[in-house]
């Protein structure tokens, strides 16, 4: 078909939306925890609920995406997500949020599944790794403005004046007082409205999935289940989206209770600039993979973030602050490399297969939810030692992994003279 880069846009700009959504928890969350007046599991509960969403949906998200196509569930999902987003701005309470960040979830975890073949359809088959890649760019990218974007909003909320901008007038109009933080879900509920109407309003071309990209159902499903290699990559996957996010939500929290740091400045810097470093780190990433195997790149880059998360925890306030958003830099390859070592694993039903990989996203919810636990009883440093586990794992699918199909690499060795 002809290519249409007004539909590869749009895909990249939802990708942007849906980092933004995501990844904007680990900001909010101290301020969050503040407000209600909640413990560290309590509080953990938010982001649980989550990502829990992404766990419960992914697989249901391809069927539904098979039978429906992929317009009428993005602008489900946007629907969906602005639904959970107003109910919260409009009764900021604990209970409602839970509920709301459920919906929102459950939107993100459907748009996920139903982007990527409209991608490859729309900028061609040939094209799709490099705009794979340069979606991944764009998600990054706004994990690193969403820090920025929640603390300025709240910054300018509680320095209101009559010479404020208009759509800080109008937000300090719906806001309680004492909960300014809320206003991020009124930008998120209008955002998701936008692209609501932006979706109906463009015609999308027709997606035909190819056998690879399509889930089966659950009896395929439940079959996979039974192979010891689809279990272990599904706690990969669990265990990497656990670690990113029990960073991405905890250090800020730890930053103020162990240095004294605002989350809304220091804290918010330390959030914004683990995502910024993750999103540079997949450059180096991507340069390494064509020179070295794919599982000695996880290894190099699971003993780095091990050794940063030790100085993170055990270092003082400025050496935390360094070692915190140095460990996103060495998480960066470690999706895509677990993800394509997965896929290369197996020799059929590889949408299946990706869909079962994709509910381990359940672990950016337990895996805090963990942390919180453990920071309640016995402190949130050694609640965040968790994370040696979950990387301790990461660092192990290096040395048992058995791809079939190794990643190609470039041999810089001169070919010797017969």
């Amino acid at each position: 078909m002809k290519r249409n880069y007004g539909i590869v846009i749009l895909v990249l700009a939802i990708f942007f939306v849906i980092s933004f959504l995501t990844n904007i928890m680990g900001a909010l969350l101290p301020l969050i925890k503040e407000s209600f007046k909640v413990g560290l599991a309590m509080a953990s509960l938010l982001p649980l609920f989550f990502f829990i969403a992404y766990g419960v949906m992914s697989i249901p998200a391809g069927i539904l995406v098979d039978a429906y196509k992929e317009k009428k569930m993005m602008v489900f999902s946007f629907a969906l997500a602005s639904l959970g987003a107003l109910l919260f701005a409009l009764y900021p309470r604990y209970e409602i949020a839970l509920i709301s960040l459920f919906m929102m979830g459950a939107g993100m975890a459907i748009l996920q599944v139903a982007i990527n073949p409209l991608l490859r359809e729309a900028g061609g088959e040939e094209h799709f790794a490099f705009f794979s890649v340069m979606g991944q760019l764009f998600f990054g990218s706004a994990s690193f403005v969403s820090p920025w974007v929640s603390s300025d909003l709240v910054e300018r909320l509680g320095n209101f004046s009559q010479s404020s901008g208009a759509l800080v007038k109008m937000l300090h109009s719906l806001v309680p007082p004492d909960l300014t933080w809320t206003a991020i879900y009124w930008v998120i509920a209008i955002v998701s409205i936008f692209m609501t109407l932006l979706i109906l309003s463009i015609r999308l071309p027709k997606v035909n999935l190819k056998d690879d990209e399509r889930v089966d159902g659950i009896k395929a499903t439940v079959t996979l289940f039974k192979n010891k290699t689809v279990i272990l990559f599904f706690i990969g996957i669990f265990a990497y989206v656990g670690t990113e996010q029990g960073l991405n939500n905890w250090m800020s929290e730890f930053l103020k209770t162990y240095h004294g740091l605002d989350p809304m400045v220091e804290g918010k810097s330390a959030v914004s600039f683990f995502w910024g470093l993750l999103t540079l780190g997949c450059f180096l990433g991507l340069f390494l993979l064509k020179f070295m195997d794919s599982r000695l790149v996880l290894k190099i880059f699971s003993v780095g973030a091990i050794i940063s998360l030790i100085f993170a925890l055990a270092g003082p306030a400025k050496i935390s602050m360094l070692a915190f958003p140095l460990a996103g830099f060495f998480l960066s390859v470690m999706w895509s490399v677990i993800f394509s070592l997965a896929l290369n694993s197996i020799d059929k039903q590889h949408g299946t297969f990706a869909g079962i990989l994709c509910t381990g996203i359940a672990g950016g919810a337990i895996v805090p939810f963990i942390i919180g636990v453990l920071g309640d009883a016995w402190g949130l440093r050694f609640g965040m030692m968790f994370l040696f586990i979950t990387l301790g794992y990461i660092l192990s699918v290096g040395f048992w992994a058995k791809p079939l199909v190794n990643n190609k690499t470039i041999n810089l060795r001169k070919k010797e003279v017969q």
